[in-house]
């Protein structure tokens, strides 16, 4: 069930599009901003509230990278697989941090700290390859920068 809150967000939201469904990203935005992802209740609620079916939500939800559809960690690494970053050796930069935080993409360490995500394009093809820790990018990754960017967030 919604919250009062997110209610109030959602419908804050509303008020700037001239249809319910025009919402149906932002909602999820709000209420993954309170919960940290979205449960299939939550798409159930959504889809509720702005008047569709639970399965027009569910293809907003997962049609989107940042959208979170079971529980993530504290800080969401997202590392570029596209064309250029795979050229330029993005997958020595995923095996390392692999090992280093022992997962793989998909998966959350054990203290919830960091969930590894793959994304297929940064849009900074030309300083490849690249990544995102919550909304902080970085570029012309190598091994050797990992362990500093990763410290910012322990």
């Amino acid at each position: 069930m919604l919250t009062d809150k997110e209610k109030d967000d959602i419908h804050k939201e509303m008020n700037q599009y001239p249809y319910p469904e025009a919402t149906c990203i932002d909602a999820l935005k709000v209420v993954q901003y309170h919960r940290g992802w979205i449960s299939d209740d939550a798409v159930e609620d959504i889809a509720n509230e702005l008047k569709m079916t639970v399965d027009e939500v569910d293809s907003v939800a997962t049609f989107y990278t940042r959208i979170y559809r079971k529980p993530v960690g504290r800080n969401i690494i997202l590392l570029c697989d596209g064309t250029s970053c795979l050229v330029m050796g993005y997958e020595s930069v995923y095996e390392y941090i692999s090992k280093k935080l022992n997962l793989k993409f998909g998966e959350t360490t054990d203290d919830k700290r960091f969930t590894l995500l793959p994304v297929s394009c940064l849009g900074d093809c030309d300083h490849s390859p690249a990544l995102m820790i919550n909304d902080d990018h970085y570029n012309n990754l190598t091994v050797n920068k990992i362990d500093e960017i990763l410290e910012k967030y322990l």
